[in-house]
């Protein structure tokens, strides 16, 4: 690692370490509006929706890190001092059993009615007829990045690695819906 480099990751593990909350709220919406803002380009949008982008980054910041801080803590209560590849199973379903549906529920609802900025009928009718293959999507990608994260991931380390990875998979959701969008062109 060049010197810049290591001197900027040296001074953000000593902002997490004193402000762990704080650190991963800027990690998450930093994240998150660098994700959109890829999203963007690659959809071929001529001109970046700012308002689009600080929301998206407000989500991150607002909801996502600390969620994912809470979460993280939580579970470490919970499993305290259970080590072993059951507990990671155990933590991965908890997650993905209630954790994973009410945010991506949320995610959707908050895209639609703040981001978007569309009536609440319309969000509601689309939530419910996308909801289930959103959810199903989602279990079939995030257990793996679970595991890997409870696993082998230090408990401070966790909503960044969580963070990094949701920001490629919004990217991922957009070249996909992209491509989709061109075939039925």
């Amino acid at each position: 690692m060049s010197d810049i480099a290591q001197d900027a990751w040296r001074k953000y593990l000593i902002q997490l370490q004193a402000h762990p909350l704080r650190t991963k709220a800027i990690t998450a919406g930093v994240l998150a509006g660098c994700s959109d803002l890829i999203a963007q380009k690659i959809s071929g949008v001529k001109r970046l929706q700012l308002r689009r982008l600080l929301l998206i980054m407000l989500y991150g910041f607002a909801y996502s890190g600390p969620f994912g801080h809470c979460l993280h803590k939580v579970m470490d209560i919970i499993f305290r001092g259970k080590k072993g590849s059951k507990t990671v199973v155990k933590k991965v379903l908890l997650e993905q059993l209630t954790t994973s549906p009410w945010n991506n529920f949320f995610f959707m609802m908050y895209y639609g009615l703040v981001v978007e900025g569309r009536p609440w009928g319309l969000v509601r009718s689309k939530v419910r007829k996308d909801y289930p293959k959103v959810q199903l999507t989602a279990w079939k990608f995030w257990p793996i990045v679970g595991w890997i994260n409870y696993q082998y991931m230090p408990l401070q380390f966790r909503v960044l690695f969580h963070s990094f990875v949701a920001s490629c998979w919004a990217i991922f959701l957009n070249l996909k819906a992209r491509s989709v969008a061109i075939k039925a062109a």
